[in-house]
C-alpha cells in the first residue's frame, strides 16, 4: 500500500495524540495540528521516542477560525485522510447554560469540524479518493443529564455525518464515525468546561450535579486506555474496505446503545434516573 498522509485536528492530547503515533508507526505521514503549539511537547516527545520525528509534522490549526485554513491548506501534500478529532466537553443545565455558552460548544465540536471537512473535500472529490473519519461520542446517540450541550454538539455531528457519507461516496470518499464511550483522556479534566449559571450553590439543579459527579469519580477507575480508540483509527485508515458506518468503542458502549434502541423510552427514563438518583 502506498503510503497515506493524513491531517487530524486535536493533535495535542487524547486520541488525536495517540492517533497521530500510532499512524506514524504504521508508515503514513502524518500532519497532526493544534490550536496551541505550546502543547505539543508531549506528541514531540513520543515520536522521538519512537524515531518518527520524520513522519509527524506538527502544525498550528484553530477549527473556529476558518479564514486561516487557505494558507495552511496551500503549504501542504495532497491529504488521503481527514481524521476530525478537535472537541471539547462543556457540562451544564440545559436551564442554565446559556446561548453564547451553547454557541462556545458548537463553534468547534460541529461548525468547526465542517469548516476543516468543507476545506479538504474539494482536493479529495477532485482525486476521486480520500477518508473522511469523524470521533463522535456515545453522547451522540444517548443523552445524559448535565451534558446538553456537549450531547447536542454529538448529535448534530451523527446526522450531518449521515448526509455527508451519502453524498460523497459517489467520488470514491469513505466517511466513518467512531464513538467512544469513557476513555482516560483530558476531555473530562482539562478539555471540560462548566457553564457559569450551573456553577453557583444556589442552582435549583445541585442535587443532580452532586450525583452526577459522583457518578463522574465512581467510573474514572474503570475508564479505558484511549489506545483503544487510536488504534481503531488506525485500522480504519488501512482498510480497503469501505465497511459501515459507525463504531461504537468502550466498555458496555454497545450495550447501552443496543438497550437504548431496543426498550421504550419510559422504561429507559426510569432506569436511567434510578441509577443517579437513587429513586
Amino acid at each position: 500500500m502506498e503510503k497515506q498522509t493524513v491531517f487530524i485536528t486535536g493533535s495535542a492530547s487524547g486520541f488525536g495524540m495517540l492517533a497521530a503515533v500510532e499512524l506514524a508507526k504504521r508508515g503514513c505521514q502524518v500532519i497532526a495540528s493544534m490550536r496551541n503549539l505550546e502543547k505539543a511537547e508531549k506528541l514531540k516527545s513520543l515520536c522521538s521516542m519512537h524515531q518518527m520525528e520524520d513522519r509527524v509534522n506538527i502544525v498550528q490549526l484553530d477549527v473556529t477560525r476558518p479564514n486561516g485554513f487557505p494558507d495552511l491548506l496551500n503549504d501542504l501534500p495532497p491529504v488521503d485522510i481527514l481524521i476530525n478529532n478537535a472537541g471539547f466537553a462543556m457540562g451544564g443545565f440545559c436551564e442554565e447554560v446559556s446561548l453564547e455558552e451553547y454557541k462556545e460548544q458548537f463553534e468547534t465540536n460541529f461548525f468547526g469540524l465542517i469548516a476543516v471537512t468543507q476545506a479538504f473535500l474539494p482536493a479529495m472529490r477532485a482525486r476521486k479518493k480520500g477518508t473522511i473519519i469523524n470521533i463522535s461520542s456515545i453522547s451522540g446517540k444517548v443523552g445524559f443529564p448535565g451534558l446538553s450541550p456537549y450531547v447536542a454538539s454529538k448529535h448534530a455531528l451523527e446526522g450531518w455525518t449521515e448526509c455527508l457519507r451519502m453524498e460523497v461516496k459517489p467520488f470514491g470518499i469513505d466517511v466513518f464515525l467512531i464513538e467512544p464511550g469513557s476513555f482516560k483522556t483530558s476531555i473530562w479534566s482539562t478539555g471540560k468546561t462548566i457553564a457559569r449559571n450551573s456553577l453557583v450553590e444556589s442552582s435549583p439543579y445541585s442535587f443532580f450535579k452532586k450525583a452526577i459527579l459522583h457518578e463522574l469519580e465512581k467510573g474514572e477507575a474503570k475508564y479505558e486506555d484511549p489506545q483503544i480508540v487510536a488504534s481503531l483509527i488506525a485500522d480504519l485508515c488501512m482498510s480497503k474496505e469501505a465497511g459501515r458506518l459507525r463504531y461504537p468503542v468502550g466498555k458496555g458502549v454497545k450495550t447501552t446503545l443496543f438497550l437504548k434502541n431496543m426498550i421504550p423510552w419510559k422504561k429507559w427514563e426510569q432506569i436511567f434516573l434510578k441509577k443517579l438518583l437513587g429513586k
